[in-house]
């Protein structure tokens, strides 16, 4: 039962709140201790060029190799060596605060150049040459959650790292039309024709099951949201429409521990120049204002967001210019109280390049998901990834 129930169901807490002796015992409850730990997953979809995003504004051989492409305006110098992109402004905040660790050269052994394959190997936690049929947010939820709902994607569709062996998340885009969507007289006669003889058979049952499990969710969204709407200024833009969503459904308490949004375009084979900046601008001023509708609310600390892209681009520029896929990238942790907020390592050698002209990885991304599930989920790796992945220090 949340507080606001309590204070509202109980006669008991009533009564109670007219003892001075009990109202300081409850304001002294830490916030940590009233909720649990949530995750926010923010995918750039595309490959998102990350020289061009931390910038090496002081290496000779980035301005080499991208003689048309590379920022030489406006960089946001971090150290002697790297900066943001302008478009980044709206994170300075957060990375002088101590609320924002960049992973710089992370990826995977012989890494995969395809979109859908490499993100596959992204949400599935796989090896470049292992096909897993579900996510490791999915298998997180197998072993970990109750509801459908304690994991929610922003999307129509549900990503292959929501989708479990016996589990999956919920995917939508607008909690108010999920909840019509339920409440539509063609899924309820659905419904009213099942037994439990079809919820043993294997198929049938499972979709009857699925769909009792998403109407269950739906209502439960719908009637715990609308009470905590955000009073946050977003942009005007799809992508700060999920993280404000997510925002409503973090400050309403939702029993949801994972949540999944996505920015796409970031596939820049040519002109990349303004349309980085825009997207990048989009990304920087959304979460931005998510992490203000948070603290305003109470609920950052606990909410940790990590951004990923399926690959970096290519060190040198194309007669395009614009950049080809790449591998390694950098990965952005946003959270309160960071055990090593900044730059967590040092970018790569930009003369020391693997054959294809690219990145070598340091960091495996699979030990980024092992230190968020252990450090921050607080829960066991096993089953979840299946690599053995030593876990890192920026929690």
């Amino acid at each position: 039962m949340d507080r606001r129930k309590f204070i509202k169901d109980s006669a008991l807490a009533s009564s109670l709140f007219f003892v001075p002796s009990f109202v300081k015992a409850f304001e002294s409850v830490a916030a940590a201790q009233l909720g649990y730990k949530r995750l926010v997953i923010v995918q750039l979809a595309g490959g998102n060029d990350g020289l061009n995003t931390i910038i090496p504004h002081n290496n000779d051989i980035y301005y080499n190799a991208r003689p048309r492409l590379a920022i030489t305006k406006d960089i946001i110098k971090l150290n002697d060596d790297l900066g943001f992109h302008s478009s980044l402004l709206p994170l300075r905040a957060l990375y002088d605060n101590g609320e924002l660790s960049i992973l710089n050269n992370v990826g995977y052994p012989n890494p995969v150049r395809s979109h859908f394959r490499s993100m596959d190997i992204w949400q599935t936690a796989s090896d470049s040459d292992e096909y897993l049929q579900s996510g490791w947010l999915g298998r997180y939820l197998d072993a970990h959650g109750k509801k459908p709902y304690n994991a929610i994607e922003m999307d129509e569709q549900l990503s292959l790292a929501m989708k479990g062996e016996h589990f999956n998340g919920i995917a939508t885009n607008d909690y108010k039309v999920l909840y019509r969507t339920a409440k539509d007289p063609y899924f309820k006669n659905v419904l009213n024709h099942y037994n439990d003889a079809h919820l043993s058979e294997h198929n049938l049952g499972y979709l009857y099951q699925t769909m009792i499990e998403a109407k269950s969710s739906a209502k439960y969204i719908y009637e715990n949201t609308k009470v905590r709407l955000s009073q946050q200024e977003y942009p005007q833009n799809k992508f700060a429409k999920q993280l404000k969503n997510v925002a409503q459904f973090i400050n309403s308490g939702l029993e949801t521990k994972v949540f999944y949004t996505s920015l796409g375009g970031f596939d820049t084979h040519a002109n990349q120049q303004n349309k980085q900046a825009r997207l990048l601008k989009q990304y920087a001023e959304s979460v931005s204002a998510f992490v203000k509708d948070l603290k305003q609310n109470g609920t950052f600390n606990d909410t940790l967001i990590l951004t990923f892209s399926e690959f970096g681009r290519r060190v040198k520029q194309n007669a395009a210019n614009g950049t080809d896929h790449g591998a390694a990238n950098n990965v952005f942790i946003i959270g309160k109280n960071l055990k090593k907020a900044g730059f967590y390592n040092s970018l790569a050698s930009l003369s020391d390049l693997d054959t294809n002209g690219d990145l070598k990885y340091e960091i495996d991304f699979r030990s980024v998901y092992a230190t968020v599930l252990s450090k921050w989920m607080n829960v066991s790796t096993e089953g979840i990834i299946n690599s053995k992945q030593k876990t890192l220090n920026f929690i």
